[in-house]
Formats: C-alpha cells, structure tokens, sequence
C-alpha cells in the first residue's frame, strides 16, 4: 500500500473496512479471495503489520465511468475515501474494467514480519498465498 495514502492506520480504526482493487484485466485476488479468509497488509518497503478476516467480497466486471462513479459514489467512504476526494480517485478508476470490494473485519496489529516476493514479482501488490509462513522471515 502506499505509505503516503495513510491507509494501515484507516484500516485499525475501521474507517477503512472495504480494501478495493481495479484492473483493467483480471488479476489475482479476482475469483481467488473468500470469506473468512486472512489479508496481511504492509505500506511499500515496510513489513506486514497489521491482518484482518474477509467479511464478504463483491465483484463488478466490464465497467463503464458511470458505474465507477456509482461504486466510488455507494462504497468509497467505506474505503476510506473522503468525499471531497471522490473526483480524483474517480479519474483514477474510470477507465478500469473491473472492481473487486473486500469487505474486512477484525482488524489488529500485529508482530511486523517481512515476506520474500520471489517468484510473484517485487511489483507484485497482492500475493494470494495458502500458508503466509512460506513467504514469511524476521
């Protein structure tokens, strides 16, 4: 996640419960997550540091602008997004063809712990993963 973003510390104070993805094509976590599921999260060159459970998770595919701007308009303060930040995150997202919602619950601190991205890609923003202990080191 992006540090300047502020989003780990939404996320703790429940003012962010929903973690979106768009793409322009599908991408993992897109028909992998599920609920009750773990999400560990990390700012960009910083260790995972907190996790959360799935609550539900909505999938919207072959989007047009209007319906970025229902989605941003119906789930964006869920996600953390002020309203007067709406119109920039929206020129974001409007040539995106597809939104992914995750809708989180409990979410904690937890002991910082780095991962190794070898074989995702150092780009890699979500690895979808069985057993966080194979990618997990001190």
């Amino acid at each position: 996640m992006r540090k300047t973003w502020n989003l780990i510390p939404k996320i703790l104070s429940c003012v962010k419960t929903i973690e979106s993805r768009w793409y322009k094509t599908k991408y993992p976590p897109w028909n992998k997550i599920q609920k009750n599921e773990k999400i560990y999260f990390k700012d960009s060159g910083s260790p995972v540091s907190i996790k959360a459970e799935v609550e539900k998770v909505l999938q919207f595919e072959n989007l047009i602008a209007e319906k970025v701007k229902e989605i941003l308009n119906n789930y964006g303060q869920n996600d953390g997004i002020e309203d007067n930040e709406l119109e920039k995150y929206f020129d974001l997202f409007k040539n995106k063809k597809y939104c992914l919602l995750i809708f989180l619950r409990n979410p904690e601190k937890i002991n910082p712990f780095n991962i190794s991205k070898k074989g995702f890609g150092l780009m890699a923003s979500w690895i979808y993963i069985e057993d966080i202990n194979k990618i997990k080191f001190q």
